[in-house]
């Protein structure tokens, strides 16, 4: 039974891994995408028009994924002076990170049910890599709409504020940072951002019921 768990604890780890690092690297190259297609091209200039995981990877933020399926990435460098409606287009590029997640647990869920359908020892595992990268998926994109700085979610709330109210919470965005960080390990976001990620997944899951 001992070696059961430690092989069960090795195939999730194996399986989990590749999974975080290509949601966390899809949720930062949207964002420099959209950045670039919205005339900034800072993002791109720095390399982060990539899915090369080392580009993007915050090891806190990592760790927060790997085991609790909400984290963040090292963000993406944006000037807002390239942009031509500056707030708008801020928020823009901020939805185009949790949203590219959604979309990639989509394809995720659907491959997932495409693999389940075999019976080798490779399709189980290509299934359970693609289970992995949905939950995860959802989560990281999840967690980033909560409007709360740094959070992608308090861009866009900030797009609908007058900048005195942005630059007074800016002004203490690194103790609210650490704030929520330690929320997060006692565990006081655990209901509502389960009930997020359950609702997405459903959404998600009978979407593709429909296509199969």
């Amino acid at each position: 039974m001992f070696s059961g768990n430690w092989n069960s604890i090795l195939i999730e780890l194996l399986v989990s891994i590749p999974a975080v690092l290509l949601c966390l690297s899809v949720h930062e190259a949207a964002h420099g995408f959209a950045a670039n297609a919205l005339g900034d091209p800072t993002a791109k200039r720095a390399g982060r028009l990539t899915l090369d995981p080392v580009q993007h990877l915050d090891l806190i933020g990592t760790l927060c994924l790997l085991l609790f399926h909400v984290g963040w990435a090292k963000p993406v460098p944006i000037d807002a002076r390239y942009f031509k409606k500056p707030r708008r287009d801020i928020a823009l590029v901020a939805l185009a990170g949790p949203l590219s997640n959604f979309a990639l647990a989509l394809a995720a869920l659907f491959l997932q049910q495409l693999f389940f359908l075999g019976s080798s020892t490779v399709f189980l595992a290509l299934g359970l890599f693609c289970y992995s990268t949905a939950t995860m998926s959802i989560g990281l994109g999840v967690f980033n709409l909560i409007p709360v700085p740094p959070l992608d979610g308090a861009r866009v709330l900030f797009s609908f504020l007058p900048y005195q109210a942005e630059f007074k919470v800016m002004r203490y965005q690194q103790y609210i940072q650490f704030g929520m960080l330690a929320l997060l390990l006692l565990g006081v976001f655990d209901r509502p951002i389960s009930a997020a990620i359950g609702f997405v997944y459903r959404l998600l899951y009978a979407a593709v019921g429909l296509v199969l």
